[in-house]
């Protein structure tokens, strides 16, 4: 990943003036939705940059070592070698982006990619997650014992409280703490906009993350009623522009939650590429969190390479 987005101070009065025009965000979704991504041609190509995209998640209370080592194999390979051979694409060493799990199961994903032989980050959710409620000095401890695991990426959860009752100046400086913590890690930020209450507070929540040295901001802990919306990406998307605008800094973006379907990640990319341009489009600045989004992107490549769709046998299971 590219080396950190160290921040800015925090500037209440550009916060003050922000009122999102909700009809216009809403027109702009649509219109989104209701057109083919990516022509037929290309789509391929297209799906094997997803793949690359992937933050590869399990968060699920029954995890255990060896559904870990299984998640950092498929890490590795998560498209069939006869595939990739078919696209002329076997020895562009295609990788998802990353692992992302559980603080308690990090060291079993470096261990299981060391023994892989690859370098792919492992990603760890904290502070709480995903609700957030714990003792400050509980979510602090808890990324600093992720780092020295060999996180190389937290995925932190924010305070919603901060945002529903306006507390910017607070969720300014627990991201700031957040931030130390990590030391040389990447932040990744979650601002759970299911739970904000308007898309103004998402415009809000993202700024302040990322005046307060957040690497990436996430829509979703994919734990809420409503996880990664267009609406709400576009809302983000805006902001990550106006702040690369006035400062010069880059900040990625990583919907989570609900992205299941090769068609989604299809539109995802053409949202990025049409609002903040092809530089956007690499995994330095663009993530998607997912379990299942991989096993359709191997589908449709099945498709595309021969003409078949995958019968239950046709495909490994991961």
């Amino acid at each position: 990943m590219s080396a950190h987005q160290q921040g800015t101070e925090l500037d209440l009065s550009w916060i003050s003036k922000i009122q999102v025009n909700k009809p216009a965000v809403l027109r702009r979704a649509e219109q989104i939705q209701a057109r083919r991504p990516v022509k037929k041609e290309w789509q391929a190509a297209w799906l094997l940059k997803a793949v690359t995209c992937i933050d590869l998640t399990t968060l699920s209370g029954d995890d255990t070592a060896s559904n870990i080592q299984r998640l950092c194999y498929k890490a590795k390979y998560p498209i069939r070698e006869d595939l990739l051979k078919a696209l002329n694409m076997h020895d562009k060493g295609i990788t998802t982006a990353a692992v992302c799990v559980y603080p308690a199961r990090v060291c079993d994903a470096v261990k299981a990619l060391k023994a892989a032989g690859c370098d792919i980050p492992v990603a760890s959710v904290a502070t709480g997650f995903p609700a957030g409620q714990t003792h400050l000095k509980t979510r602090l401890e808890e990324i600093r014992l992720a780092v020295e695991d060999g996180a190389t990426e937290i995925d932190v959860v924010i305070n919603r409280t901060l945002v529903l009752t306006g507390q910017w100046k607070a969720l300014y400086d627990e991201i700031r703490q957040f931030r130390k913590a990590c030391g040389e890690a990447h932040l990744k930020t979650i601002l759970a906009t299911g739970e904000l209450g308007s898309l103004t507070n998402v415009y809000k929540a993202s700024m302040i993350a990322m005046m307060a040295g957040s690497d990436f901001i996430k829509t979703s802990t994919g734990k809420e009623t409503v996880n990664a919306t267009f609406p709400v990406a576009i809302v983000m998307l805006r902001a990550i522009r106006d702040f690369f605008w006035k400062t010069g800094n880059k900040v990625g973006f990583k919907p989570a939650g609900g992205i299941r379907s090769a068609k989604d990640s299809l539109v995802w990319l053409s949202l990025i590429k049409e609002e903040l341009g092809d530089e956007w489009m690499k995994p330095e600045l663009f993530r998607i969190g997912a379990s299942t989004l991989l096993a359709d992107i191997e589908r449709q490549i099945y498709h595309h390479v021969t003409g078949r769709y995958a019968a239950y046998h046709d495909l490994p299971m991961s």
